[in-house]
């Protein structure tokens, strides 16, 4: 374990957000955090930090902010059609993809090119292009902050949603999660529902495959979104609303274009699509902005400072509330 005072933050939010925490604190190992709870260090408050993709950072915070640094996969259970791999939390994201591409492990190709560690995964039920990261999560082990006790909650315990899950809901800082466990195909197995993902298949002429599925996933994120090593950001920051299938129809009157899917009894539209219609896309002020290719972006161009990321989003929020009726909610965690 490391513990660093009065520590800057700016190389640990791809926000690029120029804050500082009162103590930063690094695990090595999983079974460190029991000692951080035996020694009451998170009586005060605290952040579990991951690789910070997903956070906005207002202000300094006044606190402790815990990162894990350990890493790993292990393959635990391998069968004639699966294999079951525990990975620990930090390990990230894109060197998971990496492993399961070079061992041809199926399921989580869609996901490649999302930021972050592992152990940030399910908190926020990660998804994109068809796929959702509990499609293929079997259980999530960590430990209970307010006892050190540790805890392996099976797929259908983490109560999993539309970028949601017990850790998001129920036990929003109250557990440290250490490992997360997948199960994934050792068959050709290939989601193509995503409309972009598979028209850019056709429009190359290539044949399904988790080579050419990792590559076109990362083609039509690169037309789409910053890169966050140039350009400050969380990805996406809104999440996409579900609203009643009346709100819907009267929608449809308004935007004949509207893009939507079926949520249950709800409806899902495109949180992007309404901001732009609301003339939001490529808006900039100073070096806040919403991003020219895709309006779900926020973003900072240089030297945005976190109070101009506030009040330019929740002015889009406002607009198309007043314009639509559509209550749009910040993907990303707002500290």
């Amino acid at each position: 374990m490391k513990v660093f005072q009065n520590y800057p933050l700016l190389d640990h939010n791809t926000f690029k957000m120029k804050v500082s925490c009162r103590q930063f604190i690094e695990l090595e190992r999983p079974e460190e955090i029991v000692n951080l709870c035996e020694q009451n260090l998170l009586e005060q408050p605290f952040f579990i930090l991951g690789g910070g993709s997903n956070v906005l950072f207002t202000k300094d915070f006044d606190g402790a902010i815990v990162h894990p640094v350990f890493q790993g996969i292990e393959r635990m259970d391998e069968e004639a059609q699966s294999v079951t791999l525990r990975v620990a939390a930090g390990t990230e994201w894109e060197t998971l993809i990496h492993y399961c591409l070079e061992h041809q492990y199926y399921g989580l190709e869609n996901l490649t090119g999302i930021p972050g560690l592992v152990g940030s995964a399910p908190v926020q039920n990660i998804g994109a292009y068809g796929v959702e990261v509990k499609d293929c999560i079997i259980a999530v082990e960590g430990y209970h902050l307010s006892s050190g006790a540790p805890f392996r909650y099976d797929n259908a315990d983490c109560r999993f949603g539309y970028r949601s899950s017990l850790f998001k809901t129920e036990l929003k800082g109250q557990c440290f999660i250490t490992h997360v466990c997948f199960r994934l195909s050792k068959e050709p197995h290939y989601t193509l529902t995503y409309k972009a993902l598979k028209d850019e298949l056709e429009r190359q002429q290539l044949e399904p495959s988790l080579e050419n599925i990792v590559q076109t996933v990362r083609a039509v994120r690169d037309s789409k979104l910053p890169d966050i090593t140039q350009i400050g950001c969380a990805g996406s920051f809104f999440q996409n609303p579900i609203v009643p299938a009346t709100l819907h129809e009267s929608l449809k009157e308004q935007l004949p274009d509207l893009v939507a899917y079926p949520a249950g009894d709800m409806v899902k539209l495109a949180a992007g699509q309404l901001i732009d219609k609301a003339g939001w896309k490529g808006y900039r002020e100073g070096d806040a902005g919403i991003y020219p290719k895709q309006a779900l972006v926020v973003v900072n161009y240089g030297h945005a400072r976190p109070e101009e990321i506030r009040q330019l989003y929740e002015k889009v929020i406002s607009d198309v509330y007043n314009k639509f009726k559509v209550s749009l909610r910040p993907e990303v965690n707002i500290i």
